[in-house]
């Protein structure tokens, strides 16, 4: 394997990296908007379990569809 083709899969491997955080920070935002309460108020301060597992689901969610679609 030469240089080039290494160097493409490390820029390759951080910009699908980059758009999957800007996808789970979009998604966050989305739900936060959503919910009619702070989601991070109940999640950190009333340690709301059941939320903590709703929102670690979405995101499993959205891993899986991300890796999908880059995998093609």
């Amino acid at each position: 394997m030469n240089t080039m083709a290494i160097v493409q899969s490390v820029v390759t491997s951080l910009v699908f990296s980059g758009i999957g955080l800007v996808m789970f920070l979009l998604a966050f935002k989305v739900f936060q908007w959503l919910s009619p309460f702070s989601i991070r108020k109940e999640i950190e301060e009333d340690q709301n379990t059941a939320l903590g597992i709703l929102m670690g689901s979405v995101m499993l969610g959205l891993a899986i569809i991300i890796a999908a679609a880059i995998h093609g």
